[in-house]
Order: structure tokens, then sequence, then C-alpha cells
């Protein structure tokens, strides 16, 4: 019976094979396998049985089956009995040959089998087999392709059948007509041959060890001449590739005369298939084997064949390569694996062969032979011994070669010649050197290094081939040992050509780390030896060389540090007396190098760093002889730097340097001259270079120096004929003003750097007399340099220690030339530095004597500020400093500092007042950026007076009320930047006047500091935010301001109003609105008329200081006749319009007026009803509802009031009645329309074209309700339900219950306080004769009540009661809320819960049984007011109503509405807590009853039940008896935490079945249940769950099951359409074998 049910299962399985689906496929097979590890022997004769007996099966299913066999074979080989294994084999032999068409994959899966129990029984296959390879008869493709497969599979076992075979083989060669059958055969060949070498390679550990290699040669030799002179010639390809392959394999069991026979035909033949490129890979591969076995037997005729055989090969090698094609790549390294075969035999042919190619127009030749020879060099080095200097002299050509791919190529062959000694060989230099080269291409620095690329890379770069060789030196200088004494001091020849900059960086790291590695070899004198190497550099070429290298130490991968650190070690080779220096001063340099970037240092302070480390250095030597050759050496080497200006220009200053501390005048004089007459003037970098040069050779030779110049602006080079000096005889007018400019610049350095003592005596008649001749000039550059220079001589003037003495007698004219060229400056744009320098040079002039006129300083502040602020914006507007474009940040600085520097001269405040009338109009300017620029300016100079400002006595400061005037409407401009500036203006000018009343400069008024804080508060450009800053400003101001300033502060502030800033004219307007405030002055008269004369005067348009100041009526009238002020808004036409909405809110500023006003209002609001209806009394029906008017216009005055924040302390008042009537107010106009007159009105204001004002009665009180709570203090409350989206669902007609419960939570966790009069106003309105005003007060008291702040409230019972009575309400919405109210009692009062436990929990179940609740609303809230009552209610009050509750609850556990299967499962769960007692077995029974359904909806397709069956699974836990089961209830049964559902399932069945197994028939029978779900997710766990359930049961109780009704419904459900159901059913169909 056993056998029959395992058989069944197994056939129910195989029947299934028919699927569609690949999914289901698998676990068919899955499942079979799993069968059959259990019962191989029965698994596979079903399977046979059923391959047998289906013969129409088709093939794609029989190929399941086929290698469901295969994996049950391979599994149980070593228990398998041999019947089964007969069985097996006659039926695979039957599959793989019942058709004689091919049919691959079926015929391989049988085929599989066969070689599957080959492994252990292949007698009994071949017995088989060899009954279907009969003499004579052509045998079925795949019985070849069994043999081939069995050979490879079990080498020792199938070896001795291979002679018979072949003998019978070679026979049917001949008959073979067809392509595939003659590939069958080649493939036959080569795996018996690889076979056999395998056999013949361990023959200590064969069966047979007298087998030899000669056994098989006379088959192999025939059957090898069908392949090469018949098949081998086929056009078809697969068929060639099979020869090919077969053939190298074949060749080592050839005799070895017969192998030597062949060669002369069998390697051209090969070598012709190299024509087709997709067989490359083969050819090559097979040709490696048959160049192996002849090179094995010594084969002669090789050396005939090997011309034409390294032809083609190296072809191969040269053919391009896709690096992304595998099968190329392994042609390529086949075809090198041949080069190595020959080169250890004819390493003179294969020479002779590859040298010559080298020179070769080709690139891809070249490269294919380098790489060739790499390959040759590093597999066959002891070969190549003797032929080093034929490959050294050989590469002459590929180091000229400029193709980058043949540089990669040397570059590659130079690491693998260096490993094995070629460097050493004569030649060996112009490898190292080619390195170099390589190393010194351009290179991209932003870029990493590039990833490894083929032989073919197409877009190889320089930088590409630079990295490589970068990697190449120093792997060769760090890793080959042979290579110290090539490299060292051979490398330092390079380090001096310029051309070759970018390999310094890779040179000096190799030097240094070479020349560590001799120290430690114990070599301590590093010094040079020039005598034994002459074309070494000298010390003063290294030096020179170096310290250029240095000022760019970022450069070419780090030069700067790299070329320190090899001085640092060159040290004795420079000079024997720098070590004590050079030890301390470079490793600082080098480590200040590694603690900045390229972005970070500062490369001025680095050049004067190296500058003063060339000082210290020419001090220590102290050499006049060697400092003289120092600095001839770097002249010499200035023409190499031609390209590149940064480097030549510090080079020029190391000149400098050095001709200071040279002590040969003479030779300070020629150098001089020659440096003049050489220089490229036309570069700037060169001028710029020049001049410095000549500033720092000054700082000693100033007469010198100056002389030189003298005679120099004497020669002819500044005349436009031909000079006499021959160099200068064809430049331009252009050259030339290049020149003057070079000269100009050169004056300029030299009062720079120029001993301060002796300055003063040469400006005049050395400097500015030589200068002066240049100013008529119209040259930028020109220009721009006499603006330096002499910004630089007035600063050496300044520095001067007799400079108070000094007067400067050209100063006005020098002024007044500076001036015209601001004046030639385009007005229009900034485009060149020209009125930076000027006003940078104007401004060092001002501070010198003697002082400008009147006039003068008009005309020069007059000329720099239209110069500067009268731009156009390069920018917009606002930007800070570090934002703007760096010329223009520059030229604002240089205006900034000049303003200051005059101020300097005249600070008094007649001057100050001087100042601000030229900067007045700028400030006052209607375009943005001229005031922001005027501001800032401001600002600046201000600030400066009050800090430079220094009173001794106390006198008036006569202008500030002027200057206030001018600033603080500026505190509320459009723009933040100037707003903040205007500021900083109004603090200055207090603490100034502060200072003119006496107090000290460090005093500080608190009032005054204020201000500083108000600076960050005015970036925010809200209105508010003005009015705010300038009322306080107001009052600082008015606090500090003497009373004289008063009358001209007043009469200037009227003027502003005029301001064509409208944020100014606001300012304006507040500060005349406070004096009036203090002076007084009510109008009393007539309010209706004035009411809507502001209201006129409002719709206007106007804004600021109008709008206050009508603001400002509206709240004095009402002060007076507050009622006769809300009639007559009350009475205005809605919807209202803005004006109308400011004078309401004029009532809210002062709280005792708004609060009585918020009373009038609430009495209109309550007094008249909410709406009428079309039809009278007809409340509950469908018709429609209208507002009415006198409420809702209330309602919006309510709003508009409690929208100003001054109206909080009155709402605060009033807090509880506001309250209560804003919200009965909306629940009363949800689904309110408004009254058509009002709908016609809207319509037709938004055709007068005013702005729309858009009126909803509902959405006007929700909003109103919304001002309440934020003026009442309860901005949490309206946050929260913000966040909540409640006062969406207050709105809407549907939710608006949900939103009422949202607000008494919010009022409840953060308004509890405000609560109790709350309820005591709300509470009656239980009987409103309005559903929607009993709707919601149930909602609001039923969330309340969830809350423990009902506690608090001396209504509780009363509340209670009224809730409970509530359940005969004819409204469905207040009877379900009445219970969700009692069950919420158990969160905010458990005390009261535990004293009416009988009552609540009648209520609960009265609610479950409520016959009017079509859609089970009520018993919804029922059951989930019941879970949380249960917690707090008394085990006595319940025991009676346990079962009927779970049985009442059990049918919602599969309702369709997720909301009722999450609340009843919850509802069980929590009904556990009382199962103990008298319950206790009743109730196992209960969760017996539901725990199927609970396991399996932990798959429910909603999160929400998936989290209730979680809870539900833990709480019965405890009471299920088995410790184990509830311990894994309770870890993996988080709510929050994913599931792994089939792991925890298989947990939970192997522990029912443990401790419940009478249980099973009662499970399954559950589980048979949700076969039919309408949930794929649930259909697919029943199954899977029983699965489960029989796979842990044990034999006994398995045999209880009714396995017949179960096999049937899992056969049934095998057809579901949903795949993973499928899939589930057949994995349980397979556990099934456990219990039959």
């Amino acid at each position: 019976m056993t056998d029959s049910r395992v058989k069944r299962l197994a056939m129910t399985l195989m029947d299934a094979t028919t699927d569609k689906d690949p999914l289901v496929h698998e676990q068919i097979f899955s499942a079979l396998c799993y069968l059959g590890a259990a019962e191989p022997e029965e698994i596979l004769n079903a399977c046979e049985e059923y391959l047998r007996h289906h013969d129409k099966l088709a093939y794609p299913h029989r190929i399941i089956i086929l290698r469901a066999m295969e994996a049950v074979v391979k599994s149980s080989l070593p228990h398998l009995d041999k019947s089964t294994a007969k069985i097996a084999i006659f039926l695979a032999s039957n599959e793989m040959t019942k058709s004689k068409d091919l049919i691959l994959e079926w015929q391989q899966a049988a085929s599989n089998v066969l070689v599957a129990v080959g492994r252990r029984f292949i007698n009994k296959v071949m017995e088989e087999v060899l009954t279907k390879f009969q003499p004579g008869v052509l045998p079925h493709y795949f019985i070849v392709q069994t043999f081939a497969n069995l050979s490879l599979a079990n080498v020792f076992g199938m070896v001795p059948f291979l002679n018979s075979i072949l003998g019978t083989m070679l026979p049917m060669l001949g008959m073979a007509k067809q392509e595939n059958m003659k590939a069958a055969f080649c493939y036959a060949l080569q795996s018996f041959s690889e076979s056999i070498q395998e056999y013949l390679a361990n023959l200590d550990k064969a069966p047979d060890p007298t087998v030899r290699r000669d056994t098989f040669s006379s088959e192999i030799s025939s059957a090898y001449e069908v392949l090469f002179n018949s098949w081998l010639q086929s056009r078809e390809a697969k068929l060639r590739v099979a020869v090919v392959e077969a053939l190298g394999p074949m060749s080592h069991l050839m005799p070895s005369e017969k192998l030597e026979e062949q060669l002369p035909r069998l390697l051209p033949g090969l070598l012709a298939l190299y024509r087709r490129p997709s067989e490359a890979y083969y050819v090559s591969k097979s040709l490696c084997q048959i160049l192996e076995a002849s090179v094995d037997v010594g084969s002669r005729s090789l050396d005939t064949q090997l011309d034409a055989l390294l032809s083609a090969l190296q072809l191969q090698i040269c053919t391009p390569l896709d690096s992304s094609m595998s099968v190329q790549l392994k042609n390529h390294n086949e075809v090198l694996r041949c080069f190595t075969v020959l080169a250890s035999s004819f390493p003179d042919r294969l020479l002779g062969f590859l040298l010559p190619k080298l020179e070769s127009g080709s690139e891809r030749a070249r490269v294919g032979t380098l790489t060739i020879l790499r390959q040759v060099i590093n597999s066959a080095s002891s070969q190549m011994e003797i032929k080093k200097p034929f490959i050294l002299s050989a590469m002459k050509l590929p180091l000229q070669d400029n193709s980058n791919k043949v540089k990669r190529a040397v570059v590659q062959l130079i690491s693998a010649m260096a490993h094995h000694g070629y460097l050493e060989q004569a030649g060996g230099e112009a490898l190292v050197e080619f390195l170099i080269r390589q190393c010194a291409l351009p290179g991209d620095q932003s870029s990493q290094l590039p990833r490894r690329h083929s032989l073919e890379t197409e877009d190889l770069t320089d930088s590409h081939v630079r990295d490589i060789s970068v990697n190449t030196l120093f792997l060769l200088s760090t890793t080959v040992d042979r290579m110290d004494d090539v490299l060292w001091p051979f490398l330092l020849e390079f380090v001096i050509p310029v051309h070759l900059s970018n390999a310094l960086a890779p040179l000096c790291k190799s030097l240094v780390y070479l020349a560590a590695k001799k120290q430690e070899e114990g070599e301590e004198d590093l010094r040079l030896h020039y005598e034994a190497n002459g074309s070494l550099p000298s010390a003063y070429a290294l030096l020179g060389r170096l310290l250029v290298a240095t000022s760019q130490p970022y450069r070419g991968g780090g030069q700067g540090a790299a070329a320190l650190r090899l001085l640092g070690v060159l040290h004795l080779s420079i000079h024997k007396t720098l070590e004590p220096l050079w030890s301390k001063k470079i490793p600082a340099l080098v480590e200040h190098l590694e603690a900045n970037t390229q972005a970070t240092l500062s490369q001025a302070a680095w050049e004067d760093q190296l500058l003063k480390f060339l000082q210290e250095t020419l001090m220590t030597i102290s050499d006049a002889t060697w400092t003289c050759q120092l600095t001839l050496e770097m002249c010499r080497q200035l023409s190499s730097y031609n390209g590149s200006s940064s480097e030549k220009n510090f080079l020029y200053k190391s000149i400098g340097t050095s001709l200071a501390a040279c002590a040969n005048k003479d030779l300070v004089r020629k150098q001089l001259q020659d440096l003049l007459e050489t220089a490229r003037y036309h570069e700037e970098a060169e001028r710029e270079g020049l001049a410095s040069c000549l500033g720092l050779c000054a700082v000693n030779y100033l007469d010198e120096t100056l002389a030189k110049l003298e005679e120099f602006v004497k020669s002819d080079v500044f005349r436009k004929s031909a000079g006499l000096f021959s160099i200068f005889k064809d430049r331009s007018d252009h050259e030339v003003e290049k020149v003057k400019s070079a000269l100009i610049l050169c004056y300029g350095y030299v009062a720079r750097h120029a001993p301060q003592e002796l300055v003063l005596a040469r400006v005049d008649a050395d400097i500015l007399r030589n200068i002066f001749l240049y100013f008529n000039t119209k040259d930028l550059t020109l220009k721009l340099c006499l603006v330096r220079s002499i910004c630089m001589i007035c600063q050496a003037v300044s520095h001067s220690a007799q400079a108070g003495d000094f007067s400067f007698s050209r100063k006005a004219e020098l002024v007044s030339q500076m001036l015209d060229f601001i004046k030639a400056e385009p007005l229009d744009s900034l485009r060149t530095p020209v009125r930076q320098r000027v006003m940078a040079a104007c401004m060092y002039l001002v501070l010198l004597e003697p002082p400008l006129s009147e006039a003068g300083r008009a005309e020069l502040v007059k000329t720099c500020l239209h110069s500067v602020l009268g731009l156009p914006s390069p920018e917009g507007p606002g930007l800070e400093a570090g934002q703007k474009e760096p010329l223009w940040q520059d030229t604002l600085d240089a205006l900034k500092d000049l303003l200051k520097s005059l101020l300097q001269r005249r600070m008094t405040p007649p001057g100050l007042q001087a100042l601000f009338e030229h900067l007045g109009p700028w400030i006052r300017s209607t375009k943005e950026h001229e005031r922001e620029r005027a501001l800032e300016v401001s600002a600046a100079v201000l600030a400066f007076y009050q800090e430079k400002l220094n009173v001794s006595a106390v006198v008036p400061f006569s202008t500030l009320g002027l200057l206030m005037a001018l600033f603080c409407p500026r505190c509320t401009d459009s723009l933040a930047w100037v707003r903040q500036h205007a500021v900083d203006c109004v603090y200055s000018l207090l603490y100034i006047q502060l200072c003119y009343e006496g107090f000290s400069r460090d005093h500080r008024d608190e009032s005054v500091e204020k201000l500083k804080a108000l600076k960050l508060a005015l970036r925010d450009p809200s209105v508010d935010t003005l009015f705010q800053a300038c009322c306080n400003i107001a009052k600082v101001i008015a606090k500090r301001l003497p009373p004289d300033q008063l009358l001209s502060l007043l009469l200037a502030m009227l003027e502003g109003l005029a301001d064509p800033d409208s944020n100014c004219s606001r300012a304006a307007a507040v500060m005349i609105n406070s004096l009036l405030k203090e002076r007084g002055g009510v109008l009393l008269e007539k309010v209706p008329e004035i009411l809507v004369a502001v209201h006129a005067q409002l719709q206007e348009g106007a804004e600021g200081h109008v709008q206050r100041a009508a603001q400002q009526t509206v709240y004095i009238l009402a002060s007076q006749h507050k009622a006769a002020v809300v009639s007559s808004l009350l009475s205005h036409p809605l919807p209202s319009d803005s004006s109308t909405g400011t004078m309401w809110q004029a009532l809210a500023r002062e709280p005792i007026l708004a609060g009585q006003v918020l009373e009038l209002l609430l009495e209109k609001v309550n007094r008249d009803v909410p709406y009428k209806e079309n039809k009278s009394f007809l409340r509950g029906s469908s018709t429609e509802r209208v507002a009415t008017f006198l409420p809702l216009s209330a309602t919006c005055a309510l709003h508009e009031i409690m929208s100003v924040p001054e109206s909080g302390p009155a709402v605060v008042g009033l807090y509880a009645q506001l309250f209560v009537a804003l919200l009965l107010r909306v629940s009363c106009t949800v689904g309110v329309q408004l009254p058509k007159n009002m709908q016609s009105k809207e319509r037709k204001s938004v055709g007068r074209g005013q702005p729309p004002r858009t009126l909803d009665p509902c959405s006007s009180a929700v909003e109103t309700l919304k001002a309440m709570l934020t003026q009442g203090g309860s901005q949490e409350v309206t946050r929260a339900l913000a966040e909540a989206g409640g006062w969406d669902l207050l709105r809407s007609t549907e939710k608006h219950p949900e939103g009422v419960a949202l607000l008494a939570r919010a009022m409840a966790q953060h308004a509890g306080p405000r609560l109790p009069p709350i309820v005591k106003s709300l509470a009656p309105m239980f009987n409103s004769i309005y559903d929607s005003q009993r709707v919601t007060t149930t909602a609001f008291f039923a969330e309340l009540l969830n809350s423990n702040v009902v506690n608090d409230l001396v209504l509780l019972e009363s509340i209670m009661d009224s809730m409970t009575a509530r359940q005969r309400d004819p409204c469905l919405p207040v009877r379900m809320l009445a219970l969700r109210g009692l069950g919420n009692m158990a969160s905010g009062s458990p005390e009261k819960v535990r004293q009416h436990g009988a009552q609540l929990l009648a209520s609960m179940i009265n609610g479950m049984d409520d016959k009017d609740d079509p859609h089970n609303l009520v018993a919804l809230e029922a059951m989930s007011g019941l879970s949380k009552l249960l917690a707090f209610t008394d085990e006595r009050d319940l025991r009676s109503m346990l079962l009927h509750i779970a049985i009442r609850i059990r049918p919602f556990f599969d309702s369709e509405k997720p909301d009722l299967r999450k609340s009843s499962i919850i509802l069980f769960g929590n009904l556990t807590k009382f199962s103990t007692g008298s319950c206790e077995e009743a109730f196992f029974e209960q969760i017996l009853n539901g725990l199927v359904t609970l396991l399996l909806h932990l798959q429910d397709p909603k999160p929400e039940v998936v989290k209730a069956c979680k809870f539900a699974l833990r709480m019965c836990g405890p009471s299920m008896g088995c410790a184990v089961l509830c311990d894994m209830f309770q870890n993996h049964l988080h709510e929050d935490r994913s599931l792994h559902y089939g792991e925890f399932m298989n947990d939970v069945c192997k522990h029912l079945m443990q401790n419940y197994p009478d249980t099973l028939n009662r499970l399954v029978a559950a589980n048979l249940f949700y076969f039919k779900s309408s949930w794929a997710d649930i259909r697919a766990a029943a199954p899977m769950f029983v699965g489960f359930l029989v796979l842990h049961v044990d034999q006994a109780h398995g045999h209880q099951l009714d396995l017949d009704e179960l096999i049937a419904a899992l056969t049934v459900l095998l057809k579901d359409p949903v795949t993973a159901v499928r899939v589930k059913v057949a994995e349980t169909l397979g556990r099934l074998v456990t219990i039959v």
C-alpha cells in the first residue's frame, strides 16, 4: 500500500509536468528529487513506468523527469541497487535512442542519466550501450556522445573499453555522412585521447598499470587520417572546430614516426584555418598541443615548417584584439604559448624572424613583435641569455616610434628586460632614457590612474603612457636589485632639461629611494664624482633647477616635495657646509607642502620661503666665487624656461636674491645689463619677473641698479626710429610700450625693496623724474604699471622713518594724472583693474604731505564715486563679498579705503557731512545696485570714523539729524543688504553722538546695542518684521537724539514719504505716526461715515503709512463706540474685501477692546439659526441647506480679528465660549451652501477685475476655529491637526467625526486645563435638535474619554450615562460613536471601567447584536471597544459571556472587510487572558478552531490584519500548553518585524506535531477549507501548511490522515491559475512521502 502511495504522489507530480510555467517545472523537479531522496528505487521505478506508459508525452515534459532521475541517481549512487540501476540504464538508453532525429535537450538528459549511473555501474552501462553500437551500423549520435562523456566522468573504468570501442568506431568514420555525426566522433576521439593521457599520467592509481601509449597508437593514427584528410576540409564550421579540437590531444598518442611524417601536412593544414577568425582560438590551442608533442619527440621536420609557422602566429598576435571578447583573449594567450614552445627549441630562428619585424612600417606588427619578445624574454630566459646584445641593438627604431601603442609595448618590454639583466648591458642606457622621456609626456593631473587597457585600446593617450611609464620607473627603482648601479647617478642627467619637467617628480622619487637604499647598504658618502662621469650636471645647475621646480610644488605629481627631498640627499654634492642648515630647513619645507594642497597653499608666501631658504643657503656657504657661479648658471638657465612663465618668474627672483648676495659689483652690473637687454618684454610674467629681480638686487645694490635703469632709459629703445641697439631696431610701437612698462615696474620694485633709509633721497631725483615721462599714454599695460609703481613708491615713502618730514612736491599733479586714468575708463563696464589700482594709489597719496585742496578733494571723491557706484550691476544684488566677482569686489574695497584715507585727514562733523553730500544722491538712488553699493561704502566710512574719532572736548554733532534722516528710512529698504548696512550706519552715528557728548569710545549704550540684534532680523523681508524693526529703531533714536535735532529729523522724514521705495516710505510713516500718537487728537463724530471713508481710502490700494493711519483711526473710534463700529462693519457685504478685513484687524490691538468686540460677535453667532432649509421642518432629509447672513458675517469678522496676534489675550479670556460656539458652528456648516444672492456677488466681484475672495461657510468656520486656537495659545493643537490632516477632515461631509476626534485628542494632549469649562458648555448639546451637533458632540466626548484628562472632569459620570443613552439614538453615527467612547474609557478612566464593567460589557454585546446595522459598523465599534475594555474588566463579569463572544466573532475572521477581520482577531487575542479556570478546556478548543485561520492570515494581503494575527497568536501562546510554541510566538511575531513565513511555519508545524499529533486530521481539514480562499497568498500558504504538518508528523499518527482525500484536493489545486499556488502544491506533494 505504501509503495502505491509513493508512486501515486510521483505520478501526480509527473502528470503536472504539462504545466506551462517554468517555476512549476522546477518545483516538480525538486519534489521528485525530494521523493527520490527518501525512496530512490521506488521513484526511479515510478519514473521509468510513467515514461514507459506515457509514450506520447511531449519531450519537454520528459526532460523534467529525466533530470529528476539523474539527480536521484547522483544523490543515491553509492547505495543504488543493481536491478534499479539496470532499469534506469535501460530506460535512459531507450529514451536517448527512441528518436532517430536529433532532439538535443531530451536526448542529452537521457545521456546524462547514463553517465551518472556509469560513474559506478560502468560495466552495466557499457553492456547496454554497446548493444546499440554494432559493427557496420552507424550508431545514434548520443551513443557516441555518451561514450565521450563516460570517458571523462570515469577514466579508470572507461579506458579499458576504449581499445574495442575504437576498433568498432574506426570503420564507422567513413560511414558518417551528416556533419553533426562527424562532430560527435571528433568529440569522442578528443575525449578518449584526453582520458587516455590522464590514465597514463596516473598509472600508479590505475586498475591496469600495463596500459601503454602505443596500445592506442594505431587506432588513433587511423582516425587521424580520416579527420585530417577528409573531415577537416568540410565547409561546416562546427565540424572543422571539432576536428581541430580533437587533433591536438590525438597528436600526443600518435606514433612518433607517424607524427613526424604528418607534420609537413598537418601544420600547413591547421595554419590555413586561421583565415577564419572565429576558429582561431581552437586552432591555436590545438597547434600548441601539436607543437608540444612534436618537441617532445624531437621532431626534425618542424624546422622546415618554422618560417610559415612563425609568420602565421605573428599575424595572430598582430590581429586587433577586443578585450571584451574572452575567446580572443584566450587565442592571444595560446599563441604566446606557441612562441614559448618554439623559443625553447629554436631561439636563433625565432629572433632572426622577430627582430627584423621591429623595423616594419606597420604599427600592429611592431606592437605584436614587442609583445612576443616580452613573452619570450620572460618564459625562455635561459635560451635568450646569450642573445641580449642582439635584442638590445634591435631596439633602436622602436625607441624612436611616435605611436602610443608602440611606446606602451616598449615600456612593458623594458620592464621585462630589467628583470632579466638587459639594462645592465651596453645600450641599456638608451632604454632608460626612453622610459624617462615617456614619464615626461603631458599628464592629466585631475584623473586617476587609468585602468588596465587591452592590447588594442583605441583611445590610448599620452597621459596613459605617462602613467604606465611612471609606475614602471618606480618599480624598476624599488623592486629590481640589479638596477641600483644602472640608475644611480645616471638618472641625475635627466633632472636638468626643462622639457623633461613632467618626469621630474618620478625621477626625484626614484633617486631618493636609490640613495636611501645605498645608505642602508653601508654607502655613507653619496657625493657625486664628476671626474668619473663628466656628463653629470653641476652642483649649481642642480640647485638652480630643483629650486625653480620647487616653486611650483604640486605640478607633475608633486614635484616640489620630491625635489626638496632630492636636494636633501645631494647636500654633500651641492656644498659640504650645507648639511646642518638643510637638515632642519628642508624637512620643514616638505612638511609645509604636505600640510597644504594646491588650493590652500599661498603661492606668494611659499616663494618668499624659498627665497629666504636660498638666501640662508648662500649665507651658510659664504663663498663669493660659488655664489657668482650659481648666479651665472641661473642666468644661463633663463632661456630654458621660455615656455613656463611662472617658473621663469621665480628664477628671476632667485637671480635677484643671488645678485644681492654677490660680492662682485662688476658681475652685478654686467648681469643687470644682460638681463635688461635679453628680456622678452612682450610677456607680462617676464616683465614682472625682471622687475622683481632688479628690486631684490637693489636691497644691497641700490645705486648700481638705479644707474643701470638710467642708462637703459637713455637708450634708443624708446625712440620710434631704429635705435642703436640691434636687439631693439625692429621693435614696433606696441613693443616699445611693453619695454616702457617693464622699466616703470622696475622703478616701483626698486623703491619697494630698497633700504628705507635710502629711498626718500632717491624718490624725486632718480625715480619719479623718469616715471613722469610716460604718463601720456593710452596703453593699458603701461597705465597699470605706472599705477602700480606709484603705489609701491608711496608705500615705500610712508614706511620710511622720515616720512613725516617729507613733502611730496608733485602730489597734486600725480592725483590729477590718476583721475585722468579713471575718467578714461568706460562708464558701462568694468573690464580692467585700472579703477581699483588708481584708487589704491590715491589712498596712499592722500595720506602723504601736503594735504589736498578742498576742490581737489571734491573732484577726487566725485570722480571715484561716479566711476564705481554708477557702473551697471555685474551680478544680482545682495551678494556677500566672497560671492561677488573678484575684480568688482576689489574695486569697491579700494573705493572704501580711499574715502577712509580722505576722512582721516579731516575727522570733523563738517568733513563727514561734506563726504555724505557726495554720497547722498547715490544712497537715495532708484537703482537697487547703486543704493546697495552706496550704503555699503557709507557703513564702512562711518565705522571708520567711529573707530578713529578722538574727542577732546564736548561739542555738538550738528549734522546728526540730517544724517539720521538719510539712513533711517533705508532700514526698511527692499534690499536686505541695504537694510543691514543702514542699521550699521545708524549704530555708528549714535555712538559718534555719544562720543561728542563726552562718553569714551569704548562705552556701550544698552539701547544702541539693541540695534545689533535688529540687524539679523532685517534679513527677513516680511512687513511685520520690518515694521517692528522700524519701531524699535525709532525708540532708540527718540531716546538718544538731542532735542535740538528733533525738528530737522522730522522735517527730513516728511520728505521721505515720497521715497520711491515703498518700504522706506513705510518707515517714514511709522515714525510720523509715533509722533502723532504722542500728541493725541481723536475724531469722535459720525462713525459710519468715517468708516465708509476709511474703507474707500483703503480701496484706493494705498499701502504703508496710509494703511496704518487708517487702522489707527478705526481703533480710536472703536475705543469709544465699539457697538456702533461692530454693527457698521457687520453690515458690509459678503464676501468681505481686504479693506474691510484690515479694518476689523485694527480692533484687535488692545486686549480689553478686543474682548468686548469678541463678546458682541459671539452673541451674533449664537443668537440666529445657523442655516435655513428649502423645506421647513424636514431636518435629516436631503434638502439643501443655506447659510444665514448674520452668523456668517460674524464668523468672518471673528476670523479677521483673531488672525491678528494682538488678539491673543482677549481670546484667552473667552476661550471656552469661543471654542464651543465655533465647533458647533463648524458642525452646522458642513455641506451648507451660500445664499444665491451672495454667490452672484462673488461672480460680479470677479467680473469687475477685483481679486477673488471666495467664501465657503464651513471653511470660514474652520479657519476661524483655527485662528481662535492659535491666538488662544493652543498652537500645538493647530499644528497637531495640520500634521494629521484634521482640518480637511472637519470640512468633509463623510469624515467630519474623524476630524472632531482628532481635535479632541489634540485638546486633551495640549490644552487639558482648558477642558472643564468646555465640557460644561458642550454637554447640553447631547440633546441638540440638530443631528450634526449631536454627532459632533458625541465624537468629541468619545475621543475625550480616550484620554486620562477625563479623570479631572467633574461631569464624567453624567457623560458616561449620556453616551450609554445614545445607544438608542435614531442616528447610526451617534450610536457608533457612543460605543467608541465607552470603549475609550479603558484608556482614559480604567477605574471607572472596573466599577461599571458589567454595564459596559452589556453595551458592547448589545452593539454587536444591533439589528439596524447592515454594514456591521456598530459591531465593528463594539468589538474594538470590547478589546480595550477587557484589560480592566473583572473576570467574573466576563466569564459567563466568554464562549458566546468567541463564537459570535469567529465568522468575522474571514470577512471580506479588513477592519472586521482585524478587530475580531484582536478581540479573540484579548479574550485568551480570561481562558483560565473552568473555561480553560473549552477555550482551548476555540484556539484550536481558530489556529489555522490565524496562521494562514499571516499571509493576509492587508498589513493591519497580519499585525492583528501576530498579536492574537502571541496572546494564544501561553494557553496552548507548549512552552516552545509560546516562545516562538513571542520571539518571532513582533508586529513591526518582517517574518520569514516558510521557516516559521516549518518550526510551528514541527512543534504542533510533537505536542499535539492527534490534531493532524483537524488541522489538515481546516487547511482544506482555505484551498478555495479568494486570496492567492492564503491559497498558497494552506498547502504549504499541510506539507509541513506531514513532514513532521510521526508514522503512527500520519496513518490517521485520509491521504486519498488530501491528494485529491492537492491534485485539484495543482490546476490553480496562480503560479505560486501550483509551486507550493508541488512542493507539498513531494513532502507527503514522509507519511506514505
